[in-house]
């Protein structure tokens, strides 16, 4: 009988040992996967405006009738990041407290606009519950045929002097953050970044 019991805990081990094994394998494989696709960055769509152009000029009015310059070198040093969004657009507003996070930790780095289709509805209530009074608001179906933005969340990233540094589809905290780090590598954008440079990936 304690022969039979050795047996099965042998057993047992062995299939325990394997499954070490075979988990240690699989990480292993996933850790080369993640370096070689690289981070993740925003998504460029956009055939508007391409990033290095100088940004499409516009002088506009928030909600709260307070002119917004939007293209124009800031007189304050700061760069630009228009989120652009909809009271419509689920995505849209779980990435409304990461927008609001990443402006507090840039502080005055950083200019944050929320923008709108003028076709859209429920502006005013949507900015009150999702607590952007703070932030400038405007409504500009030209703006948004300016950069060509067929989908949201969509975000735009401008330099002090109004040049696009990082633009696209916005997702998660790390596909924002991908345009900062697209303009502090002075690149369109992460994956440009790592086609250039194919061996850090590998």
């Amino acid at each position: 009988m304690s022969g039979a019991i050795g047996v099965l805990i042998f057993i047992q081990w062995l299939v325990i040992v394997s499954l070490a094994l075979l988990l240690l394998g699989v990480a292993r494989q996933v850790g080369i996967l993640h370096r070689r696709l690289g981070p993740a960055g925003a998504l460029m769509t956009s055939a508007g405006a391409k990033v290095g152009d100088k940004s499409p000029e516009f002088q506009l009015n928030s909600l709260d009738d307070k002119p917004v310059r939007i293209g124009l070198p800031s007189k304050s040093g700061k760069s630009t990041l228009i989120a652009f969004v909809a009271p419509d657009c689920p995505v849209c507003s779980s990435l409304i407290p990461i927008y609001k996070s990443i402006a507090a930790s840039e502080g005055n780095k950083l200019n944050l606009i929320f923008a709108s289709d003028q076709a859209s509805s429920g502006h005013e209530a949507y900015r009150e519950k999702k607590g952007i009074e703070d932030f400038p608001y405007v409504l500009s179906t030209e703006l948004g045929m300016a950069f060509e933005i067929g989908k949201l969340p969509y975000a735009v990233l401008l330099d002090e002097n109004g040049v696009i540094k990082g633009q696209g589809l916005v997702n998660s905290r790390e596909h924002i953050e991908s345009l900062f780090e697209a303009k502090r590598l002075d690149m369109a954008s992460i994956q440009d970044f790592f086609e250039l440079k194919p061996e850090i990936s590998q």
